[in-house]
């Protein structure tokens, strides 16, 4: 037996029906579940109303004790009419000193009216434009590092390798190259933690703009690889899109890698590392470079004077507090929220004032924007790790 279905609005025209034929309200009232003051309301709105009665009736209340008066609303559009190119804290603050007498809505209110009559231009996503760094040309051995995965290549199993490998600047020197089966950032984490266990830590690191070295949606275009490397004191060093030859070397590298150790391509990525392993040796101690005067780069390069301890407490005796950035990238202001971005999830960072209601947020030592306590939206600054005009030279 099928099931049947019944609607509210069914029940109560019935109860009426059988209430009209003369049945008592307390009886009919205990056999449909409901009160008899219930019963008698749907009773009287049926006197009233008719048919039209029984359906739901909007439960929206008739007044709203804190809802903006329509004077005010319209004084806020015709000022946002008047100066189309201002937001919403300079239209409120434009109301509050032409007409003092007027109780001034909240910056958010401002702007919720502005945005209900369509006057809001809405802003696409804010996306980082990579543009590169300052890039240095030291000729000490761990005053510069390189980093790139050389483009995927498919082994004999039908899995595709990407191969990280890291160099040194001045020496040339291969200091690792790792078969891996992707370009995830996990990954990379721990070959640069074992890297900097065995040879120390470099002053700076060279890389391009691509994953996981850097992140294009993401506050300045750091990654949490670009955060951990700052937090070791490791400068960034990003070279400019489409500019391979800013990291000349690396690539020249590159080439010789990839005739000496992947072609053919081995049979499994544990098969590839061995013949990674293999050319790193022979890269290093036996391959002569003209560039070096035909001398290996295993008679320059020397370990790095500064070991890996980890990373250490950040603290900001200058700043008037600090936080903690959470895992969706935010840090908490009076209980609102402040969005940074998540590549510093988990990280300290200290905050501010610098006038009566904007605050400055700093990551160790860069400053990475003001917010102020009403919006609570960041608006980053010039980005400290673009690339800056050196001083010119006084000879």
């Amino acid at each position: 037996m099928p099931w049947k279905e019944c609607h509210v609005v069914d029940e109560r025209l019935r109860f009426i029906a059988r209430l009209l034929d003369g049945e008592k309200m307390a009886a009919l009232c205990a056999e449909f579940g409901i009160s008899r003051k219930t019963g008698y309301k749907i009773y009287d709105r049926y006197k009233d109303c008719g048919i039209d009665a029984l359906t739901d009736r909007s439960r929206r209340p008739y007044r709203h004790a804190n809802q903006l008066p329509m004077p005010v609303e319209k004084l806020i559009v015709a000022l946002k009419r008047e100066y189309p190119d201002w937001g919403a804290p300079k239209i409120r603050e434009r109301l509050r000193k032409r007409w003092p007498g007027v109780r001034c809505p909240a910056i958010s209110t401002v702007h919720a009216v502005l945005d209900r009559h369509g006057l809001v231009t809405r802003r696409g996503p804010r996306r980082h434009r990579a543009e590169g760094t300052t890039l240095t040309w030291p000729n000490q051995p761990n005053a510069l590092w390189c980093a790139d995965y050389k483009g995927e290549f498919m082994l004999a199993d039908r899995r595709y390798c990407y191969p990280l490998t890291i160099t040194d600047f001045a020496s040339r020197y291969l200091i690792r190259c790792e078969a891996l089966s992707t370009t995830r950032e996990m990954y990379a984490f721990s070959v640069f933690e074992r890297v900097f266990k065995d040879f120390g830590l470099p002053t700076a690191i060279r890389t391009d703009n691509g994953v996981p070295f850097a992140s294009p949606n993401a506050l300045y275009g750091l990654s949490k690889l670009s955060v951990w490397w700052l937090r070791l004191g490791i400068r960034i060093e990003r070279i400019k899109p489409g500019h391979p030859e800013q990291n000349g070397r690396h690539e020249r590298m590159h080439l010789t890698r990839k005739t000496e150790a992947t072609k053919p391509a081995a049979a499994n990525c544990l098969q590839q590392q061995a013949r990674f392993e293999t050319f790193l040796e022979r890269y290093n101690h036996e391959r002569p470079h003209q560039a070096l005067g035909m001398r290996v780069p295993g008679e320059l390069y020397t370990r790095s004077a500064r070991p890996y301890h980890g990373l250490t407490d950040l603290t900001y005796p200058f700043h008037d507090w600090t936080s903690i950035v959470t895992r969706c990238g935010r840090i908490c202001f009076n209980w609102r929220k402040v969005n940074l971005s998540q590549v510093f999830a988990g990280q300290r960072v200290g905050v501010r004032q610098v006038t009566d209601r904007i605050w400055l947020v700093s990551f160790m030592d860069y400053d990475l924007g003001y917010f102020d306590d009403e919006t609570c939206r960041l608006e980053p600054i010039e980005n400290p790790f673009s690339a800056k005009l050196l001083p010119m030279s006084p000879e």
